[in-house]
This record gives structure tokens, sequence and C-alpha cells, in this order.
């Protein structure tokens, strides 16, 4: 809450500009409802003034907060916070802060947090985004956004070709021999998740395999536990999973049910996030960057602030992912 000290030095800025403190706090929080010319008077009063005391005095001045926001379906999914943590570092490199909104990956909750935080940052990333492309394109108008784990027609967007990367592991099992696949699918909506499908079915294609999705589900470990059982129900050979969260609760219920790993059913996950440190045999799974898209998310985003004029919209790009394949991956059982 402000101080005394604080409301004198707004009152000045008013006196100073030929406003109404309202409208210099209007200034302040929500610069797009006050009209240029009236931005303009109030912002070259606080200048006279000296009135930085705050970030929201410094954005009042040079428009700039100094704050980004990054939007994340949620932080319970390793892969999420791996990426949010990396955003944080690079920012405070360069002085900046970065403001978390977790969303549950719902676009309504997704359209509310663009709006309520447009006043108070510099720019948005939104990772995984719901919402549709024209709803971002309209707030990149006004603030710079910036697309991770999704590509988004005229904005910036970075993505990572886990696709490719399941490709490969989908191609080792057919060396060993697999014939019955199941993949278990990410959050509904996810065009990750798409693309991470069509990637499979076209692999089955041309292999002749059977590939039978389970889900789509929420990426969470209780997700993949309560999934284990149709999983093993279905009689396929090997399973690939949306995420390491999601292997990890399906491979613990497969511990309860006696299911092994890999004499009953191979497994692989399009991440390694949460297995990193896990202790036993290491898991075949896609190597994905998870803190270099933050890092992109940043330093693009910063880019655009940076900029005077001009198109504001620095190339994207899909980052390449390693694959480790492991002993996790066998030959099926005799008579599978």
């Amino acid at each position: 809450m402000a101080g005394p000290d604080d409301v004198a030095r707004l009152d000045d800025v008013a006196r100073e500009a030929g406003v109404s403190a309202s409208t210099v706090s209007r200034a302040m929080s929500r610069p797009d409802m006050v009209a240029p010319a009236t931005l303009a008077k109030v912002r070259g009063a606080a200048e006279r003034l000296g009135f930085r005391a705050n970030p929201a005095a410094r954005a009042l001045i040079t428009g700039r907060t100094g704050f980004f926001a990054l939007l994340v379906p949620d932080l319970d999914n390793p892969f999420y916070a791996a990426t949010a943590t990396a955003a944080q570092d690079l920012a405070a490199e360069g002085g900046r802060r970065v403001i978390i909104a977790v969303t549950g990956g719902d676009a309504a909750r997704e359209a509310a947090a663009l709006a309520e935080l447009e006043g108070q940052v510099d720019g948005f990333a939104v990772l995984s985004p719901m919402s549709p492309a024209a709803a971002l394109a309209e707030v990149h108008r006004r603030k710079p956004v910036v697309a991770i784990n999704r590509r988004v027609a005229g904005l910036t967007s970075f993505t990572v070709d886990t696709p490719g990367g399941l490709g490969r592991i989908y191609d080792r099992l057919v060396e060993l021999g697999h014939r019955d696949v199941a993949y278990l699918a990410g959050p509904p909506g996810s065009w990750m998740d798409r693309r991470r499908r069509d990637e499979l079915v076209e692999h089955a294609a041309r292999s002749g395999l059977r590939v039978r999705v389970h889900g789509p589900v929420r990426p969470a470990f209780a997700e993949g536990a309560a999934a284990a059982r149709a999983i093993a129900a279905s009689g396929c050979t090997a399973v690939l999973v949306y995420n390491s969260l999601l292997l990890l609760g399906m491979m613990f219920e497969f511990g309860r049910m006696g299911v092994r790993v890999p004499e009953d059913v191979s497994v692989a996950a399009a991440d390694d996030i949460a297995l990193a440190d896990l202790p036993g045999p290491p898991i075949t799974a896609v190597l994905a960057p998870a803190g270099e898209l933050g890092r992109c998310a940043v330093a693009a985003l910063a880019e655009m602030v940076g900029a005077d004029g001009g198109d504001r919209r620095p190339p994207g790009r899909r980052l390449p992912t390693g694959v480790r394949i492991t002993d996790s991956l066998a030959p099926p059982r005799a008579g599978a």
C-alpha cells in the first residue's frame, strides 16, 4: 500500500501535468487506457520531477516496467518448471524479472491473465498456449508475445523437435520386432501432442505397425498410474508416453501390478526431465532442451522491447533434440 510520501509525489506529478491524481495512477497501471497526449504529459511531468521511486514510476517515465510475464499451464510438469527457471535466470542477467502466471491449460484463464497483466509487463511468453492464434496476435499488436511449444502464425515461436525424437525411438522398436505399440497422449487440445501423434501415425503407415492411443490425459504422475492398467490389458508390447511424469506414474503402477520393464513391455518418454536424477537403470527418452526454450523466449522478448519501431518480431525456430536409447527397450516377449 502506498505511504504518504508516495501519495504526495503522485499528487506532485498530477499538478505538474495538469491532470488528476487518478489519471496519473491509471497512466502507471493501465497506460493503454490513457490518451497518448495525456500519457505524454504525465510522463514528461514525472521525468521533470524525478519520479523514479519504484518499477511503476519507471514504467511511467520510460514506458518499460522491467517485467516480462510467463504464462504456464502448470508448474507440476517438470518440463514447464525447467523452462520457467531458465527464463527467469536469463531475464535476471539483463536486470529484468519474470512474473509467472499459472493458467491450468485453460484458454479462458489464459486470456484473463493476458488482459490483467498487459499494463504491468513489457511482454509475454506463453508456454503451450491454448488461446486462438488471432487472440494472441491481437495482444501482440499492443505488447510483444512469444509462443513456446507451439507454432502460432504471426508470432515468434519456439518449439522442440520431440516428434522427430520419438520417431527415432519408434524406428528402434521396429528393429527390435515390435508390432503393437501404445501411445499415452498428453492434455486435450495440445498442439505438441497432435504433432507427436502425427509422427507416430506416419511411422505406423510406413512400417505396418499398430498404434493405439490412450488418453488424452493431464500430464501428471497420477494420470500415468491411472492409465497403466488399460495399457497393460491392451496387449501392446511397447509404450511411448507424452512426458516423463506420466511415465513415472505408469511405471509405478506397473510395479504394483507385476508388469516388468522391459521383459513384459518396453517403455520410453518424450522428455527426460523427471527421469534425470532417478536411481537405477536409465529410461529411454527424448532429450528435450526445456531450458533453452525459456532462454530463447526471453532473448526474443528483450530484442522486441529494445527495438525502435520495425516489425518487432525476431525469427523463431525449432530446437533439435537428442535421444537416449537404453535397455528399457527390448525385443517383445515370446508369443506377444
